[in-house]
């Protein structure tokens, strides 16, 4: 229904060709069948994951642009999706408007990023790096939760509701849905509250008022 959507909206700006694949696989196949000028790339997908699609394609078929346009928006999808060279990055929310600039940027050999990945870009590139940390085995997360995961889950902990998650980090409220869900999965836990007294036996957060010498 989505991607019917998007044919639709783009058909309606005169766009002359659109192919419909649900798999990286698919997309890598469709590219070296019709060569598109434009890929608009989802990053979760079964098979081939948008990223190493998007690897792929900008390889073998250099003359392919590919937009990504997707629900997550956090470092973990951004940064290795614009290094395995697309040239715009958009969450599911932008606009039909927003959608049509983005491709007629990457066409005209610019970035198509929405404003809020231009602003963690700027940001990524204006924060001095992080001291070293502690030795990897000091750095594992329980559960296999990922450190942005992580992350949301000491904001949970803190008590900030999903839009104020969002704006901390700057991602879309969809994204941090995304998150929950993940880890909560992972950890196991149904609701906030269980996962607040997950974090805080885990030693991922601390209860208020808690002091240490």
């Amino acid at each position: 229904m989505v991607r019917e959507g998007f044919v639709m909206l783009l058909g309606l700006q005169g766009s002359r060709w659109w192919y419909r694949r649900g798999t990286g696989e698919e997309s890598v196949a469709l590219v070296a069948e019709q060569a598109p000028d434009v890929v608009l790339m989802d990053l979760r997908m079964p098979r081939c994951d948008g990223v190493e699609a998007t690897r792929r394609i900008r390889k073998e078929y250099p003359n392919t642009q590919v937009v990504v346009l997707t629900t997550f928006a956090d470092d973990d999808s951004l940064f290795p999706a614009l290094q395995a060279g697309a040239r715009g990055y958009l969450t599911k929310d932008a606009g039909g408007d927003e959608i049509v600039r983005a491709i007629q940027a990457v066409l005209s050999g610019e970035a198509g990023l929405s404003p809020a990945v231009q602003r963690r870009l700027l940001e990524r590139v204006t924060t001095p790096p992080a001291p070293a940390g502690p030795p990897a085995a000091e750095q594992q997360l329980p559960d296999g939760l990922t450190p942005r995961e992580a992350e949301v889950l000491v904001l949970i902990a803190e008590g900030l509701s999903n839009p104020e998650i969002a704006r901390k980090l700057h991602i879309s409220q969809a994204t941090v849905k995304s998150h929950i869900n993940n880890l909560f999965a992972k950890a196991g836990v149904r609701d906030r509250a269980q996962a607040v007294r997950y974090a805080y036996a885990r030693g991922l957060a601390h209860p208020p008022g808690t002091s240490f010498t």
